[in-house]
């Protein structure tokens, strides 16, 4: 939804400044695509423009700029003499922002939670997008799973496999076989987490889900398994080593960090490795037909004792019918909750009677066909597409329903 706005935003500011530049004269009207020079001015570093995509930026206009140097935007000539930078921030200000937490712990604030508590809160707050117990879903990343065992090297063995020709499944970068450290875990939950309200987490509850996450991991801390009863505060947070702490580089913590990438990226051939570019008559890496042998050099160990074990079916498994709730109240949890369920998203919230009153003014039927077709932030059917206009007009009914005054 981010890029969608993102772009109608580009558009509507374009075309307005378009506009007002063509209203008040800064830019002359375009005739033709031969390239023109600006009123007034004789070809030069700046003024200087051609129009080459009318669906670009500022009406396709490109404008040179010195040493052959083109950009889509007018060069400012305005004078920056006495702009203001703003101001230095406040104490509060900085108190405010400053709320990271480092590797050991330091900057991790007071509170607690439990595995259970967070077993609650991650089935309200978390699963509709990671799936249940972490194992992901409808592209949001897992968080659980994957074998976190070491091999002679110290390297997780999940993330020792590469995607070849034929592989459907790529190493597992969960939480507990990717992540480096844990409190990383704890800041990302508070800071952005849940997806349509971020922020609204208290400490006890971050820590509570952070905790039910580290236990679908099978982490231990300090040699104890954290089952249901177990309570996550800082203290403990900061003594969690993740099985692929140390599987990173180069190492950029500590006062040698700088020092350390330098070195690591200037022996290049040894640490990333070389080859010839190729750009054309490059070899096919071949196996895209399952014979043909592959002409790279293939990884010397199969990812064989994953934990729990791929699936060969791809089918979904059978569908449990909830009677509890209609299809039209499914299919609005599978596809329109996310944004509806809040107003967090701009989305008129589900069961706010006044919102959804100013809605249903425009007619049932532009309601629907907005819904069909999408409007402003929302795709197309919620960015379900494989919902029919039948299914999508069930569940505006089911929302406008349970968006009504009962008298």
């Amino acid at each position: 939804m981010f890029k969608l706005d993102h772009k109608s935003i580009l558009i509507g500011v374009s075309a307005l400044t378009s506009t007002a530049l063509l209203l008040t004269g800064c830019l002359p009207s375009f005739s033709n695509e031969k390239t023109s020079e600006v009123q007034g001015k004789a070809p030069s570093a700046v003024g200087v423009y051609a129009i080459k995509n009318k669906t670009a930026i500022d009406g396709g206009v490109t404008y040179h700029r010195a040493n052959g140097i083109e950009t889509a935007y007018r060069y400012n000539e305005q004078s920056t003499k006495g702009v203001s930078f703003g101001r230095p921030a406040t104490a509060n200000e900085i108190k405010a922002w400053n709320l990271d937490a480092l590797p050991d712990g330091s900057g991790l604030p007071e509170g607690e939670g439990s595995v259970e508590e967070g077993d609650a809160l991650y089935e309200a707050q978390c699963a509709s997008c990671h799936g249940d117990f972490g194992a992901g879903g409808r592209g949001y990343p897992q968080l659980t799973g994957g074998n976190q065992s070491k091999d002679e090297n110290g390297v997780v063995i999940t993330l020792k496999n590469q995607r070849e020709y034929g592989k459907t499944d790529a190493p597992k970068r969960t939480v507990g076989t990717y992540w480096p450290v844990a409190t990383t875990l704890f800041t990302y939950i508070r800071d952005a987490m849940p997806y349509a309200t971020p922020k609204s987490l208290n400490s006890n509850e971050t820590y509570a889900i952070t905790a039910y996450i580290l236990a679908q991991n099978g982490i231990k801390i300090d040699g104890e398994e954290m089952d249901d009863e177990y309570v996550l505060n800082a203290e403990k947070l900061a003594k969690v080593v993740l099985p692929n702490r140390n599987g990173f580089y180069p190492n950029i913590d500590g006062p040698t960090g700088p020092a350390d990438v330098k070195a690591f990226f200037a022996d290049r051939a040894k640490n990333i490795g070389s080859g010839t570019r190729c750009m054309t008559d490059c070899k096919d890496p071949g196996g895209k037909d399952g014979k043909t042998e592959a002409a790279v050099v293939k990884i010397k160990y199969e990812m064989t004792n994953v934990v729990p074990p791929y699936a060969s079916a791809r089918d979904l498994p059978p569908e449990v019918e909830d009677v509890t709730i209609s299809k039209a109240e499914k299919m609005y949890n599978e596809s329109c909750k996310l944004c509806h369920g809040t107003d967090k998203m701009g989305a008129p919230a589900l069961g706010d009677v006044a919102a959804w009153r100013a809605v249903t003014e425009k007619g049932i039927d532009k309601v629907v066909y907005n819904s069909i077709n999408g409007m402003g932030g929302m795709p197309p059917k919620g960015g379900n597409e494989d919902l029919i206009p039948s299914e999508v007009k069930e569940i505006v009914d089911f929302m406008i329903d349970s968006s009504t005054e009962k008298h």
